[in-house]
């Protein structure tokens, strides 16, 4: 037998199993110096004496490799091979990070998610993540059956750029088979999470998983579909391998292409050595707790989190544990009885299920043209004070929106001389049936808060989910939610009613050059949906109006050293008159009152002779704005020598959660509801133009537009995955508005 080649990496696989058998005894067999390391003293027994054996079919064959326990290894570790279950992950971990060289790094080679438990210990830099799909286990001590081809893709955690490590890694795993090199594993994982999951539903059975995969499709598919919806969530790209392809297997595909890719997995699967599961194996065979449900941990907290439903993967893991010791009670009822909760789960689906499912699977598709354009958008600076480059910025919208939505059937701008010029777009209804044919208005505004230049400092930035820019939450990526939403639609051919797009430039400043614009253009619509950023997730159903006041005194100015008494101090008014102001305050009817600056005087030895102080209300209904009006006009100076004023106004009138408001957020509800949403509804003291608009009598959704937070700040953010959510909301709301 060739002796190990000392160019050759040398690799400890922790873990000589199935998986970390059959790849130790490949990497042995092409000359790599090979230590295993488990904790199944028979195993290790076995393969010290006689070798590590693969078997395939009738045929032996053996490579020797050092083979220990993790109390017998001494020494450190190179690279290594990490292939223990994954519940035993933290504590393989743990034995090996202080053994681990410093340049020395770990491939999980594991089922599920475990990179970020194993990074705990050994650290993010020396950790590397992997996909494996090999059909093997070990059917004796020392011995493992190979179980025919199978997948095995490397890269680096995070979807980052392939490494050299990796690329070495890869090289030297060619000796096991057709090993790749990624920069989306995780890709692959979440795909391999779905396919995981149809063979741990066959071990609740004893039968040839080919054959109940294709007679229990329903179950198969409705499993796949819930974790795959977790996966879309979360702006996963699903990866296909061996004979899987996830993507028909997602929530609303094709049906016919849904159902060729079942055919093509389960005629590959009969052609496999292997007919069962290792789940089944080691419930039916070796008596122990399966691993599966741990994997599965992750993603059953991910879709709590997004408030997705998994009620199909939580029937099999509870299936699979109440198996555990009892291997007995398997029976294909238990598929049966899947398959039932699976027609269960969504009885006489309406056609708008259908139909939102169908946007939200398409925008998902999209999501990276959907990025570009926020980033292409954001890279447009669109300060609320440079009216060049508001000018600049909407002509590029101008250009973008035909690019996407062609041309209009009319436009109109309202010039403004000294803001931003308004925008108006009208795009016809297509196949609509509601008695109500007048337009949904989709409000919103291209201005930002941010100084030109910004961009200069802060461009756009992209990390994954989070975005990051100038005006990412506060509103851009709401336009293009709006903008991809009738884009969507589009696609696809669904009904919507007639659409007017308005798009102001001062809305940051208080819209005072356009709200009598918007309130015209409301009152000839039937809704307004303002794009605005959402509030943690949660549209906005109610808003405070805001006023914006100057309380000026007027006293007499002396000498304050000479003569005392002579003047009449605008400085110790305006004290008086503040302390009463205070006294307007009311919390408990949302009523805040802000004296924000104060300036009066001129030196210290001069009694004030004129005081100014600038003032914020908000005002959580019309009667208490009516109750501040009153106050303010009803201010009286205490010194009758000086003179008190009162200026400014209500910038915008109280947003009230009126029952037309409050009915449409609940059908804004009701379609999230269809896309797996628990659309949640809140107030806010923050104004917006949708105060003037149900003030004007027209009710309004407000806040459909980012998920993120930040407004307004540098840490101004907003998510992929919540561009594509919210952005399928908007087309579903639109689908049923065109209905009714």
């Amino acid at each position: 037998m060739t002796a190990p080649s000392p160019q050759r990496a040398a690799y400890t696989v922790v873990g000589a199993g199935a998986i970390g058998g059959t790849l130790a005894f490949a990497l042995a067999r092409a000359g790599h110096p090979v230590t295993v390391v488990d904790a199944d003293t028979e195993h290790v027994a076995a393969i010290r004496a006689g070798g590590l054996v693969v078997a395939h079919g009738d045929t032996r064959t053996s490579v020797p490799v050092t083979a220990v326990t993790p109390d017998e290894f001494g020494g450190t570790l190179g690279r290594v091979l990490l292939a223990v279950k994954a519940q035993a992950t933290g504590t393989a971990a743990a034995w090996i990070a202080p053994r681990l060289d410093p340049d020395g790094f770990v491939v999980s080679l594991q089922n599920g998610f475990n990179e970020a438990q194993i990074a705990q210990h050994v650290g993010a830099e020396r950790t590397v993540a992997a996909f494996v799909n090999i059909f093997a286990d070990v059917i004796e001590p020392g011995v493992v059956l190979d179980g025919g081809a199978g997948a095995l893709v490397v890269g680096e955690p995070d979807r980052s750029p392939v490494s050299d490590r990796v690329r070495s890694v890869v090289e030297d795993l060619h000796s096991w088979g057709p090993a790749v090199a990624s920069d989306n594993v995780e890709g692959y994982l979440w795909a391999k999470a779905g396919f995981g999951a149809m063979l741990a539903a066959t071990a609740l059975a004893d039968a040839p998983m080919a054959d109940l995969i294709d007679r229990h499709r329903a179950a198969m598919t409705g499993l796949t579909g819930e974790i795959f919806a977790v996966a879309d969530r979360r702006g996963i790209t699903l990866e296909p391998f061996d004979a899987f392809d996830p993507r028909p297997l997602r929530q609303g595909a094709d049906p016919a292409e849904r159902e060729a890719a079942l055919d093509r997995l389960t005629a590959w699967l009969r052609t496999q050595s292997k007919d069962r599961s290792g789940i089944w194996r080691d419930l039916a065979v070796r008596h122990r707790p399966v691993e599966v449900t741990t994997h599965y941990t992750d993603i059953l907290d991910h879709a709590a989190r997004e408030g997705l439903p998994t009620t199909l993967l939580r029937t099999v893991m509870d299936g699979l544990l109440e198996l555990e010791g009892a291997p007995q009670k398997m029976s294909e009822s238990r598929l049966e009885d899947l398959d039932r909760l699976t027609a269960s789960a969504t009885p006489g689906r309406p056609p708008e299920a259908e139909q939102a499912e169908a946007v939200r699977v398409w925008l998902e598709e999209h999501r990276e043209d959907m990025v570009a354009d926020l980033d292409a958008y954001t890279s447009q600076g669109s300060s609320s004070d440079d009216r060049a480059a508001l000018d600049a910025c909407l002509g590029w919208l101008r250009g973008w929106l035909d690019r996407r939505l062609g041309a209009p059937e009319s436009e109109k701008t309202l010039p403004r001389t000294d803001v931003g010029d308004i925008l108006i777009r009208r795009y016809p209804a297509r196949n609509a049936t509601a008695e109500d044919d007048r337009p949904i208005l989709l409000l919103g505004h291209y201005d930002t808060v941010w100084s030109t230049g910004t961009l200069d400092t802060w461009p756009f930035h992209r990390d994954g989910d989070h975005i990051s820019g100038p005006g990412v939450f506060d509103m851009k990526a709401g336009l293009v939610q709006a903008v991809w939403a009738l884009r969507a639609l589009d696609a696809l051919n669904l009904p919507r009613p007639a659409c007017t797009l308005m798009l102001n430039g001062d809305e940051e400043t208080g819209s005072l050059g356009s709200h009598e614009a918007i309130v015209e253009e409301s009152r000839t619509s039937r809704l307004a949906m303002v794009f605005e950023a959402a509030a943690d997730g949660a549209i906005k159903t109610a808003r405070k109006g805001v006023g914006l006041f100057t309380l000026t005194v007027t006293g007499t100015e002396a000498h304050a050293g000479l003569d005392p008494t002579a003047g009449a101090s605008a400085v110790d008014e305006l004290a008086h008159q503040i302390l009463r102001l205070t006294e307007l305050r009311a919390p408990d009817a949302g009523t805040s009152l802000n004296v924000g600056t104060v300036q009066g005087g001129t030196r210290s030895n001069v009694t004030a002779g004129r005081a100014v102080a600038h003032i914020d209300v908000r005002v959580a209904s019309s009667a208490e704005q009516q109750r501040i009006t009153d106050a303010l006009a009803a201010l009286a100076p205490v010194d009758p020598r000086t003179r008190v004023e009162v200026g400014g106004d209500w910038n915008r009138p109280v947003f009230e959660r009126t029952r037309q408001v409050a009915s449409y957020a609940e059908l804004a509800r009701r379609c999230a509801a269809l896309l797996g949403e628990d659309l949640r509804e809140t107030s806010v003291g923050g104004a917006s133009d949708g105060n003037f608009v149900v003030a004007a009598g027209t009710p309004v959704l407000d806040g459909i537009g980012a998920v993120g937070s930040g407004a307004h700040a540098r840490s101004e953010n907003t998510s992929v995955s919540g561009m594509v959510t919210r952005s399928a909301l908007a087309a579903t709301v639109l689908v049923s508005l065109a209905a009714g």
